[in-house]
């Protein structure tokens, strides 16, 4: 498994940065990142984006997007990702957005979550399908967001050099 270590220690190592834009977990991605010792090397900040009309107004998540599909969608997290990044000057930005449950949202069931990836290469976006309390999604969308952000470091760094 990736810890936040090694998420810190890649961007590190790319001399890039990162910024979070977060609904599903709330903070916690920022909250993990920043937990390692010099994080403040590569976190740029992160904003929690809760609300869907904050996703618009905060991060450029367009209104009509929201209106026509929800907030549980990949295009969502995509823009949320690229706003962040944008917004905060990052070199890379990360986003969060799903159903922690314990219901269902958006008529979609408790653990769907879409994670995106913003950065030089373009944006990218995962759909998760977890299982488990509201914690558990949580910590797993967390988990599996800096894993990816690692893996997508590596794969970058790779084709810069070769």
């Amino acid at each position: 498994m990736t810890t936040a270590g090694d998420a810190v220690e890649a961007l590190r190592a790319a001399g890039a940065t990162v910024a979070t834009a977060e609904s599903l977990t709330g903070g916690l991605v920022c909250a993990t990142l920043v937990g390692v010792p010099g994080a403040s090397d590569v976190v740029r900040g992160g904003v929690v984006a809760y609300a869907a009309d904050v996703k618009t107004s905060a991060l450029g998540v367009p209104a009509a997007l929201v209106a026509e599909r929800g907030t549980v969608d990949a295009d969502v997290a995509a823009a949320m990702a690229a706003g962040v990044r944008d917004r905060l000057g990052a070199t890379y930005g990360v986003s969060t957005t799903g159903v922690a449950g314990p219901g269902p949202a958006e008529g979609k069931p408790a653990g769907t979550v879409h994670v995106a990836v913003a950065g030089p290469a373009g944006v990218r976006t995962r759909l998760l399908e977890l299982a488990g309390d509201r914690a558990e999604i949580r910590a797993g969308t967390v988990d599996a967001l800096l894993s990816w952000l690692v893996a997508t470091l590596g794969e970058e760094s790779r084709h810069v050099r070769g």
